[in-house]
């Protein structure tokens, strides 16, 4: 059993000033920030949910509040697979999250082979285990159960690789997240715990101020402490209390980026923020169009779970790729999350998917790093259902949808299914004038086998070669003469 504090529910308090810069905690203020390049640039993430609830491995990464939800079937196998709640709670998982192979050397190189810019581990979950050393907590694994600073070993890590290090904050959601652990006899209720229990309170009640101090505290120590360049919120900050805090956070998150000369993004969901004052985040979805501010889409390689579970339901290489591609298309980033064992290990299979997109992103590359969208994102049968968790509700691609990329003058074209021998695009016909300029060359990215085209009202058409560089989804460069 994890020992509790002897002092019980105290936290150590700290006044949070911000500090000098351009930017003030005001929503006018805020709206003045703009996108770093690196992000504009960098089109594709790993989001890392990994905690205490890996070990249990059951339903998904909300274990720690289902398994105190009378009727659910977390609660069920808790009961038969541990014993009751008052004798065996959550916090009896920690010293099982041993984290004994954990090698942030290894998941660094395999995030680079994957072609990922930036990497964003999870900081604190809604379960209340921070991952890094926190002042404020005891509950942390740099104290308890791996007795490491995960967030800062792998900071160190993705840096030394030339990524991009970004974290995220689940800790709004906490202070409901433990509330059906007080409606019967369990460790939720033994005030020894509360620390890492509580607040737990009822769902639909507003954070009081010491639970909001306490929250923008844990946020200012993680942005001084490991400088993230990219700082993840999940959907509850939305609440109105929160306004005043999202302000002062983003007001000395973005004044601290200064200092460091680095450039920094907030994600948020809904409408937690003015469009302008940090970046959009649809969790399991898509946008149907080009969205004329930069975006981002957050979903897991499993279709059930964030976190580790023992039968995950795994998406293919291929339609995740298709879903990144879409996803630039119009003008977003894809970060895609992993669920790592408890021992510290990936999965393989999720090693192998990593893999084949950093295979293909090693072909194709050109077509989506640095690139903006286009006139129109693209064209084919095949609709994205839009909005939050829906992203595997869309039926495959095929051939005949194409989505398209530019750098300068340069077009790409980005074919979400392998056609026989040849494509046509129909957006590219002579007719549409969306492609005033006359073309050069179209050339296929990952070969130097020359390519036939024609062009006329129908379409551009081109014919392919019979090997080519990819499985799934080829891209075409196509080249503009330049202006007489």
């Amino acid at each position: 059993m994890a020992e509790p504090n002897p002092q019980g529910t105290s936290i150590p308090t700290r006044s949070i000033t911000v500090p000098f810069g351009p930017f003030q905690p005001t929503w006018e203020s805020l709206e003045r920030y703009t996108v770093p390049a690196w992000y504009l640039d960098g089109k594709f993430g790993i989001f890392i949910h990994w905690g205490v609830y890996s070990v249990p491995a059951f339903g998904n990464e909300w274990y720690p509040r289902n398994m105190y939800v009378q009727g659910s079937k977390e609660f069920a196998h808790h009961v038969a697979t541990y014993g009751a709640q008052s004798t065996f709670g959550y916090k009896d998982f920690i010293p099982r999250f041993t984290a004994e192979k954990f090698d942030p050397d290894r998941w660094a190189d395999l995030f680079k082979k994957a072609g990922a810019r930036f990497v964003v581990p999870v900081a604190e979950h809604h379960d209340g285990f921070a991952m890094y050393d926190c002042s404020y907590s005891e509950w942390n694994a740099a104290r308890m159960g791996p007795k490491r600073d995960i967030v800062g070993e792998l900071a160190s890590a993705v840096r030394e690789r030339e990524m991009i290090l970004g974290v995220s904050s689940h800790r709004a959601e906490h202070w409901w997240f433990y509330d059906e652990g007080k409606k019967f006899d369990s460790d939720v209720q033994d005030p020894r715990f509360a620390s890492f229990y509580g607040p737990a309170q009822p769902r639909g009640t507003q954070p009081n101020r010491e639970f909001l101090d306490d929250w923008l505290a844990r946020c200012c120590e993680l942005v001084d402490k490991y400088q993230p360049q990219l700082f993840w919120f999940d959907w509850w900050i939305e609440q109105p209390t929160f306004a005043p805090y999202l302000q002062r956070f983003a007001a000395y998150y973005y004044n601290r980026a200064a200092e460091w000369n680095r450039g920094v993004a907030i994600n948020y969901k809904h409408q937690a923020f003015p469009a302008k004052a940090a970046v959009f985040d649809v969790e399991r979805g898509q946008l149907t169009d080009i969205r004329p501010l930069f975006w981002q889409t957050d979903t897991s390689i499993s279709k059930n779970s964030w976190g580790y579970v023992a039968n995950q339901d795994y998406k293919t290489a291929g339609s995740i790729i298709c879903d990144l591609v879409d996803i630039v298309s119009k003008n977003g980033a894809l970060l895609l999350n992993i669920g790592p064992r408890p021992d510290g290990t990936i999965p393989e299979a999720e090693e192998r998917i990593l893999l084949e997109i950093g295979q293909w992103l090693a072909v194709n590359g050109e077509a989506v790093y640095k690139t903006r969208p286009w006139k129109v994102y693209g064209e084919g049968p095949t609709r994205v259902v839009g909005g939050s968790f829906n992203d595997t509700r869309r039926p495959a691609f095929t051939s005949q949808d194409v989505r398209f990329t530019c750098r300068g003058d340069t077009l790409y074209a980005i074919i979400l299914g392998v056609p026989e021998s040849s494509v046509t695009i129909r957006s590219l016909g002579t007719h549409l004038r969306l492609l005033t300029d006359e073309i050069e060359e179209v050339q296929l990215l990952g070969t130097n086998v020359p390519v036939s085209w024609t062009r006329d009202a129908a379409g551009l058409t081109v014919d392919l070669p019979r090997t080519l560089p990819c499985d799934h989804v080829i891209a075409l460069k196509i080249t503009s003469k330049p202006a007489s």
